[in-house]
């Protein structure tokens, strides 16, 4: 058998391991490890990837899984955090994906804060909360662990061991607890109250329930007291609120890496005066200390804290096994070097000094110290003396390659081999992409799930996995597609050129701020001034308050908030302020209601001739659509799930499909728009997909090959990368129908491109492309269903989605452990610039830096390697050759790269998880929805993301600029995307929806309100009526009083802005299934309902049984009251006759159109019992009026 040996290495004689039967290790007769602390082992002869399977085969070894004592806990502390990370990926993918707890081993990584010496920031608690965890986990006696630690992060000083073990608490059912000792606990402990628990590290707490989100938990809990005793432990769902599954105890560690208690805060001030010689009173950190505040960066104050810091080693047993990889010596000397550099450019700061680096660190020479009291294997990639290893490097004899012929010369390559080979790759697409390629030069892969199953075959396999570096061995040639590499350099010379309630997102109160402008339907428009509580009737209940011109004030019900909405349409400071009692709004009204009877009208002209354009009705086969889902390795969102079943009943009906999909970036568009492609192809149709950029169509390729590997599904792709042949060829499989599936940009409207039985088509990002190529689209087949896909449709889309002419689905709800994307807008400095670039670099990540300006790109790249010179540096823009373009993106994406010099060409769809951090140049020059789309480059995994957003230094941006640039920062919150179009629908105007101008009308009433009257007048239009002035807003209104409190107590809830979202949900509940649902959830959420709020909720049924009648009004007090019936009642006239014929004493006419109630009841309960038989015997119910 052909042995590798690698070209430098070839007269190096090699030490052999005797007895070995497996891949690298198999034989414990030959003492790989050192035996007692103080001692070391070399392995050498072992490739970058080698090392973690050489490693995982020593653990799972009979002698060392049979010896938990001696092998503990297992450190191996790697060079930087990629590679930390590179580390842990592979262990757990070299572990038996079947057996995920062989050798018994729990792998867990210490990761680093992802922060600059002395920096601003502070980690993300989902770091902190990894980091804490660990820690504990390490105190744990017997607990064997594996743990990946960057070497510069294990000079980090941290907290002692007693303050994670001392700070640590179990709860359980039956346990005493006492509220206000719990919060001053959780404070002191690190957690931050929140009205909402969300985030790790958050609590609430409501009444008798305390929603605590521990650090190193999944799931937070809530706590449901009972008196002063655990009534019940329940996990819930932080999107929903929801509850998951009860529970019988908990842990909680501390909140922060340091204490927060009273105690803590006077170390602090006292240490920081013997420290620092400096004002205090000017010193923002200590200000904020003083008062009870953790400000930002206020790690790196952690000594001031503690008496006495510790550092990793006071956490991990004598009998550790420290494995150290090549290359940390040059790592902590730069580290040390750029340490002492920083703390000099950063500590004459007077407000803002700094600690002595030793009080934050190890030197090199203290961590030396150390760890040689440790067990130590140090493992090294090229022979020497200690034990051997046969492994090499495949970058030593992977061929270089031209882009264009990159997977021939790899299967040429592999073919050329004796030894078995196993192929790892990134998705099953992929994979079925190279098994094709390597099929024609006669290479069989067998496709197998695990590397233990792919060692046992006898010829070469194929798998997918996270295998992050490959390498040869005597037997095996392992390779991952980061391995494959072309010529062509890195930095090159420039070349050539649920459903979510749409309606909720504009009207919500929840985005109301004191002085946001209102619309008060009776009223007109004026001013949020908060929520007051009143007394009437001797009965306190909610009021919102509402300010209008001349220092007037309305106060509205809280039963009554179905009658305010928030104003959109203008910008808030041209809103108008309309007086109390005038005539201005009663204008106003009528003028909008006027111009909505037209614009009805030509609505339902539109909506008769899109019913009238049909399609051929689609069938749907569940048993292979639930496999293909089934085939999605994330569940679904809430929202997701709506759409889904949303798009597939438009298929499945014989209306045309016109669908516009908004989902913020990455909130998982695309995986509908596969849904509808298969059970498109189950029959027998053709989908073209239509993207933007070239990139995104590659992308979009690589994704359809992905989901469709294990399918029989044709796919191709038309781009500017495809040669005029291979165009040829996509252009008469569209034409014979032999492809299923077309992606193209623009490239696919061309006459060549005609396809054989088209059924739909898919528009991703829809609000690149212009209406004339949104029309060549449609004019491929009359009959051709659209779904359009994008995360900020322009004003004119949103428009016209909002109002029906198409149909909208909205995915609001993020993906699982998603983190808001950091957006800062700030002038233009180099220091900004390097500490942002190298802040990501340090924690093994990527940087996009965008600069639109092809001219001065180059020089945009030379001056960021001047300042970052280790950032391996890319760039990217459209006027690039297509093969080189492609290389360079392929760097990125396989991290070869780490810094993205480039243009807007990566706006759109490019999905890069390990990016996060954006640096745009010039922002104040980019559209709103541009820098939308570019943040959403980043932030796409579950680490925290920044968006830098750079102005000029000097010289003023235009008012525009500033409302995007404000409106962006703002909206940092997930699925912002929709909210950010409503912004823009704002700032550019709502567009003309039918191509009549009437933003005059939308100004003046606001959008929200035009658009419900609009829907109003297109219903009675349906109906064959006709709508007059006052129809629309009688249809809106209505009173119903019981003369009750209805409030929701501050003491049960007590956040202004959740009372009133809660208010606003109940008040727009359109059905009693859905107060039901609302009841369930508060009661889950918040825990039993005080009478008032049980009151507020029978209201609301009564309100909705009079909504479905035709009654505006009713009002009953302990004494009576009156009902109102609307002109458009349902009740038949002559059942009012027989009430008041019949009960004489209750019921008498007082005009046209109401009656007179004469009926006692002191208890609210009795007054609800009786509005609710009347209204039996109204709406035909029960025969007999039964009270």
């Amino acid at each position: 058998m052909t042995q590798y040996r690698p070209r430098e290495r070839q007269q190096t004689p090699k030490i052999r391991l005797k007895k070995l039967t497996n891949f690298l290790v198999k034989s414990s007769a030959i003492d790989l490890t050192p035996t007692t602390g103080g001692t070391s082992k070399l392995w050498s002869g072992l490739a970058e990837g080698a090392g973690p399977l050489a490693l995982h085969e020593y653990l799972n070894l009979d002698d060392v899984a049979s010896n938990p004592s001696d092998f503990e806990k297992v450190v191996v502390v790697t060079k930087d955090a990629e590679s930390a990370d590179s580390w842990l990926k592979s262990l757990k993918f070299f572990r038996d994906n079947k057996d995920p707890e062989s050798g018994n081993f729990e792998y867990k990584a210490f990761p680093d804060w992802e922060t600059l010496p002395y920096d601003f920031f502070s980690p993300h608690q989902n770091i902190t909360s990894s980091r804490i965890d660990c820690l504990y986990e390490l105190s744990i006696e017997k607990k064997r662990l594996v743990v990946t630690i960057p070497v510069t992060t294990l000079l980090q000083k941290i907290a002692p061991p007693a303050f994670i073990t001392g700070s640590t608490f179990r709860y359980e059912t039956g346990q005493k607890l006492i509220i206000n000792n719990e919060r001053l606990k959780l404070d002191s402990s690190g957690y931050v109250a929140s009205n909402l628990v969300t985030q790790r590290g958050q609590y609430a707490v409501r009444g008798s329930v305390i929603d605590i989100f521990p650090m190193g938990s999944d799931l937070p809990v809530r706590v449901d007291l009972f008196d002063d005793e655990i009534d019940s432990l329940r996990l819930f769902d932080p999107e929903t609120q929801m509850t998951v599954e009860e529970v019988r105890e908990f842990r909680l560690l501390p909140g922060k890496e340091f204490p927060f208690d009273d105690d803590a805060i006077k170390r602090f001030k006292r240490k920081w005066h013997e420290t620092f010689f400096v004002d205090a009173r000017s010193c923002p950190i200590y200000l904020d200390v003083q008062s009870y505040i953790a400000p930002s960066g206020i790690e790196y104050f952690a000594p001031l804290f503690f008496d006495k810091m510790a550092d990793f080693f006071d956490y991990v047993p004598n009998s550790t096994l420290f494995v150290l990889e090549p290359g940390i010596e040059e790592q902590l000397n730069e580290f040390h070097l750029k340490l002492t550099q920083r703390y000099s450019e950063m500590c004459h700061d007077l407000e803002r000094p700094i600690l002595d680096p030793s009080e934050l660190f190890l030197n090199p020479e203290e961590l030396h110290e150390l760890i040689k009291k440790y067990r130590i294997i140090r493992l090294n990639n090229i022979d020497n003396e200690g034990y051997s290893f046969r492994s090499g490097d495949l970058q030593d004899v992977l061929p270089d390659s031209d882009p264009r012929s990159l997977h021939d010369d790899i299967a040429k390559f592999l073919s050329s081999q004796a030894k078995k080979i196993i192929l790892v790759t990134e998705s099953l697409g992929r994979r079925e992409i190279l098994e094709e390629k390597f099929k024609t030069h006669g290479l069989q892969l067998s496709a197998t799930d695990s590397f233990t199953e792919a060692k046992g075959l006898t010829k070469h396999a194929i798998l997918t996995g996270s295998l992050q570096k490959g390498f040869i061995t005597d037997e095996v040639i392992a390779i991952c597609e980061r391995d494959f590499k072309t010529k062509t350099p890195i930095v090159g010379t420039q070349g050539r050129r649920t459903s979510f309630d749409s309606d909720q997102i504009i009207r919500n109160l929840n985005e109301l701020s004191m002085g946001s402008p209102v619309v008060h339907i009776e009223h007109g428009v004026g001013r949020f001034l908060g929520l007051e509580i009143l007394t009437i009737d001797e009965e306190e209940d909610e009021f919102l308050s509402i300010g209008y011109a001349e220092g007037a004030k309305l106060y509205v019900p809280v039963s009554s908030l179905h009658l305010v909405s928030r104003y959109s349409g203008a910008e808030e400071s041209s809103a108008p302020l309309h007086r109390l009692g005038s005539e201005q709004w009663n204008r106003a009204k009528r003028k909008a209601t006027e111009k909505v009877r037209d614009i009805a009208a030509e609505l339902l002209d539109i909506y008769a001739r899109r019913k009238a354009r049909r399609t051929e009705k689609m069938s749907i086969d569940e048993e292979d659509l639930e496999a293909f889902s089934e085939e999605f390795p994330f569940e679904l969102t809430r929202d997701q799930a709506d759409t889904v079943a949303e798009t597939l009943n438009d298929l499945s009906s014989e209306k045309a499909t016109d669908r516009l999909i908004c989902g913020d970036v990455g909130f998982g568009k695309t995986e509908i728009a596969l849904r509808a492609a298969l059970v498109t192809v189950q029959n027998r149709k053709q989908i073209a997909v239509l993207v933007p950029t070239t990139l995104l169509a590659q992308q979009h390729f690589d994704t359809f090959k992905n989901r469709f590997a294990n399918w029989p599904v044709s796919i191709a792709s038309v781009s500017r990368m495809n040669s005029n042949k291979d165009s040829a060829i996509v252009a008469e499989g569209c034409k014979s129908g032999t492809l299923d599936i077309v992606i193209g940009t623009h490239k696919l409207l061309g006459p060549e491109f005609i396809f054989k039985n088209l059924g739909l088509v898919i528009i991703d990002e829809e609000h690149r492309f212009g209406v004339k190529q949104k029309e060549s689209i449609r004019a491929l087949r009359a009959e051709v269903d659209i779904l359009a896909m994008t995360a900020t449709p322009i004003p004119r889309t949103l428009n016209m989605s909002l109002s029906g002419i198409r149909d909208l689905s909205i995915i609001s709800t993020p993906p699982e452990n998603r983190l808001p994307v950091k957006t800062f807008v700030k002038p233009f400095r180099k220091h900004l610039v390097r500490e942002a670039i190298r802040r990501e670099i340090l924690r093994g990540g990527q940087v996009f830096l965008i600069h639109n300006d092809v001219k001065t790109i180059e020089l945009s790249a030379e001056i960021v390697k001047e300042l970052v010179p280790e950032a391996r540096i890319g760039i990217a823009h459209g006027q690039m050759r297509k093969t080189q373009l492609g290389t360079i993106m392929s760097d990125f994406h396989h991290r070869r790269s780490n810094v993205l010099v480039c243009s807007t060409i990566v706006e759109n769809g490019l999905d890069i998880p390990n990016a996060n951090t954006i640096i745009i140049q010039r922002a104040d020059k980019l559209g709103l929805s541009q820098l939308h789309q570019l943040r959403g480059r980043v932030g796409r995994s579950n680490r925290q993301a920044y968006a830098f957003l750079l102005l000029p230094e000097e010289g003023e941006i235009t008012n525009d600029a500033k409302k995007r640039l404000e409106a962006i920062e703002l909206a940092e919150s997930l699925g912002g995307g929709f909210t950010l179009a409503s912004h823009d629908m704002e700032i550019r105007g709502a567009g003309e929806l039918l191509g009549e101008d009437q933003s005059g009308q939308i100004e003046s009433i606001g959008f929200s309100l035009y658009m419900e009257l609009l829907d109003k007048a297109v219903k009675a239009l349906e109906r064959g009526e006709l709508p007059d002035d006052g129809s629309p807003f009688d249809s809106i209104n209505k009173e119903i009083n019981f003369h009750t409190s209805t409030l929701i107590p501050e003491s049960y809830l007590p956040d202004t802005e959740s009372r009133l979202i809660l208010y606003k949900r109940v008040a727009g509940a359109e059905t009693k299934e859905a107060l039901t649902q609302l009841q369930v959830e508060m009661i889950d959420r918040f825990g039993l309902l005080p009478n008032t709020v049980k009151n507020l909720f029978a209201c609301n049924e009564v309100k909705l049984r009079c909504t479905n009648l035709g009654i505006p009004k009713l009002d009953l007090g302990e004494n009576g009251g009156t009902i109102e019936f609307s002109n458009r009642t349902s009740i038949d006239p002559q059942k009012m006759i027989t009430l008041v014929q019949t009960q004489k004493s209750v019921f008498e006419l007082s005009g046209p159109n109401s009656l007179k109630i004469s009926y006692d009841s002191k208890e609210f309960d009795g007054r609800v019992h009786f509005a609710n038989a009347m209204l039996d015997f109204l709406d035909g119910t029960s025969s007999e009026l039964n009270v």
